[in-house]
Order: C-alpha cells, then sequence, then structure tokens
C-alpha cells in the first residue's frame, strides 16, 4: 500500500507525458562532461553518478561522509533520510570502482564529507545546483537534448526512478529505494531492505550501455513526478 501523497500523485495527470528525467544518452553524455584530468572534475563525476545510481535527494547526498561509503563485497551507501530514517542504498561495480578510486585520491577522515567543495567543506545544495547546471551545459555540446530539461539534483533523482522502471523494477520497490516506505531502524530490516534493493540495481542497465525505448503509462510518470 502506498502512502497517502503516492496515491494522489498516482492519479494526477500530466500534461507533458514525461517526467524530465534524463535519457539514457543523456545521462552517459552528462556522467562523462566534467573533465576527468581535474580535481574538480572528477568529483563531479564522481558525484553525478551516485546521484544517478542511488537517488539520494540532495540534502542527503551533500551529508555524506567517508564513513557512510562501505566498499568491502556487496558495496553501498548509508544515510540518515528523511525524518533521520537511516537508510542503506547498494551501489553497482561502475560506483564502486569509481568511489574507490575517488577515496584513494582523497584519503579522508571518517568524517570527512565524501563530496567537499574545493575549501574542504560539504556543498551546499545550491552548490550541487550550479555544479549540475554547469555539466549540462557542457554536454550539451555533443547532447543538444540536454539543453531542454531543468538541471536540478532533482532531475537526476527522477533519472535514477525512471532506470528502475525502464528494467522492469516494481513501484513499491521504486519507492522503498527512495526512501518513501517507512524504515524500521532494526538491523534485520536494515538488511533486508538492501537486499530488496540489490535486486532492483540488478535489473539496471549501467550507464554507458545502450538501453531499448520504453514509454510508461501516464499514472506511473504521476507517480514520478510527485517523488
Amino acid at each position: 500500500m502506498f502512502p497517502a501523497a503516492f496515491q494522489q500523485a498516482r492519479h494526477r495527470v500530466l500534461s507533458t507525458g514525461n517526467t524530465n528525467a534524463s535519457t539514457e544518452a543523456e545521462t552517459n553524455d552528462l556522467l562523462t562532461a566534467p573533465d576527468a584530468t581535474t580535481w574538480r572534475g572528477r568529483r563531479d563525476r564522481t558525484l553525478l553518478l551516485i546521484a544517478v545510481v542511488t537517488g539520494l535527494r540532495v540534502g542527503e547526498l551533500i551529508n555524506l561522509t567517508a564513513a557512510d561509503l562501505h566498499l568491502d563485497a556487496g558495496a553501498y551507501l548509508s544515510c540518515q533520510g528523511k525524518g533521520r530514517k537511516e537508510r542503506i542504498t547498494p551501489l553497482d561495480k561502475n560506483a564502486r570502482a569509481q568511489l574507490k578510486a575517488w577515496m584513494k585520491e582523497q584519503r579522508p577522515q571518517r568524517q570527512d564529507p565524501l563530496f567537499p567543495g574545493i575549501n574542504g567543506r560539504k556543498l551546499t545544495p545550491d552548490g550541487v545546483t550550479k555544479l549540475i547546471a554547469r555539466r549540462v551545459k557542457t554536454a550539451t555540446i555533443t547532447c543538444p537534448s540536454l539543453a531542454t530539461k531543468t538541471a536540478s539534483p532533482h532531475t537526476l533523482r527522477h533519472t535514477c526512478a525512471m532506470r528502475l522502471l525502464q528494467s522492469g523494477v516494481d513501484i513499491a520497490i521504486i519507492a522503498l529505494w527512495l526512501g518513501h516506505e517507512h524504515i524500521r531502524t532494526t538491523q534485520i530490516y536494515l538488511h533486508a531492505d538492501l537486499a530488496l534493493k540489490q535486486r532492483a540495481l540488478d535489473k539496471t542497465a549501467p550507464p554507458h550501455t545502450q538501453g531499448g525505448r520504453y514509454r510508461p503509462p501516464d499514472d506511473l510518470l504521476a507517480f514520478l513526478e510527485g517523488l
């Protein structure tokens, strides 16, 4: 059973027929837009990839510390979501490899921000929004369709949801993935939560692969619009 807000969102009619989420090709161009030869470019590439893979809210993303990253077998990120509820999100092989390289370069202390600004402090929501807008602008050189998309952290959250949906993941698991379901703080539930999400992640195609074309029905688009 979805929360009441979801039920209302599912019955909304979208005049545009889309959620402003990026397509797979647009996402790939965005992820490769930052210059990997610079520190800022490597940070932005990693941050953008993690935003697309995990669907974290911008507040969750900027509050991540080195201690929240777990890179052993079954790699995942832990964070405190809405209502101070702890949740964990698995990482695919690509995200794990990129974060591993980033951590090797940064060598942060446990309490340090996972994605710091040039001053070493955590980014602000406005800073992340500007970061995304800057990288979208660069990506439009090779992918002009990105110029029609709104550049925001929420767009990447929509993109994550659409990738899961297009891969056949059940809408209830997408809600769980994005932190909308009630998350109990018991260790048993957290592990069950991670197992469900891992199966969802396994169904998605990694970035930089050719995806099929899929047009979800309007009620699912309405649900995604309300995330």
